[in-house]
C-alpha cells in the first residue's frame, strides 16, 4: 500500500518550490506539474480554471515583472481527508518598467492567499487545485499594481 504524499511537510515544500519557480521565471514544463489539470486560480486581475489560462497569465507576468523575490511568511496547513487547505502569506518584491518611463519601479507587498492542495490522480504527486489571492498589503514606499 502506497502512503499518500499529503502531509504538512510536503505541502510546505510544494509552496517553497512554487515560489522558487516563480522567482526564476522557470519554464512551463517545470511549473505546470505543480498544478492540477483544471486548477481554479484567482488573481487580482483575472480568474481562470484551466492550465491554458494559467500559462497565458504566467507568460504575461514574466514579461512585466523582474528581479522577483517571494518570501514565504505564513504557510498554515490543515489536512482534511484527501486535500489540504493552506493559508499563505507571501512577501513579494518585484521590479516593473513601464515604457517610456526613465526608471523601473519596485513593488513590495504581502499577498494573502488561500490554497487547496490535493494529490494528482495522474501522477500521484501533490498539486495545487485552488489558488486564490485574497488581497495585497503594500509596504511604505512601494509602487502599486
Amino acid at each position: 500500500m502506497k502512503t499518500s504524499p499529503l502531509n504538512e511537510t510536503a505541502v510546505k515544500a510544494l509552496a517553497k518550490q512554487w515560489y522558487h519557480l516563480l522567482d526564476v521565471h522557470a519554464p512551463m514544463v517545470d511549473v505546470l506539474p505543480l498544478l492540477a489539470d483544471n486548477p481554479e486560480m484567482v488573481f487580482p486581475e483575472v480568474t481562470f480554471t484551466n492550465l491554458a489560462g494559467f500559462e497565458g497569465w504566467f507568460q504575461r507576468v514574466i514579461r512585466i515583472f523582474f528581479d522577483e523575490v517571494h518570501t514565504l511568511k505564513v504557510c498554515d496547513v490543515t489536512i482534511a481527508g484527501d486535500e489540504a487547505k493552506v493559508k499563505v502569506v507571501v512577501e513579494w518584491e518585484a521590479s516593473v518598467w513601464n515604457a517610456p518611463e526613465a526608471q523601473s519601479k519596485r513593488i513590495h507587498c504581502d499577498a494573502d492567499q488561500d490554497w487547496t492542495v490535493g494529490v494528482s490522480p495522474r501522477t500521484g504527486e501533490l498539486v495545487v487545485t485552488r489558488y486564490v489571492v485574497n488581497g495585497l498589503t503594500y509596504y511604505p514606499g512601494s509602487a502599486k499594481l
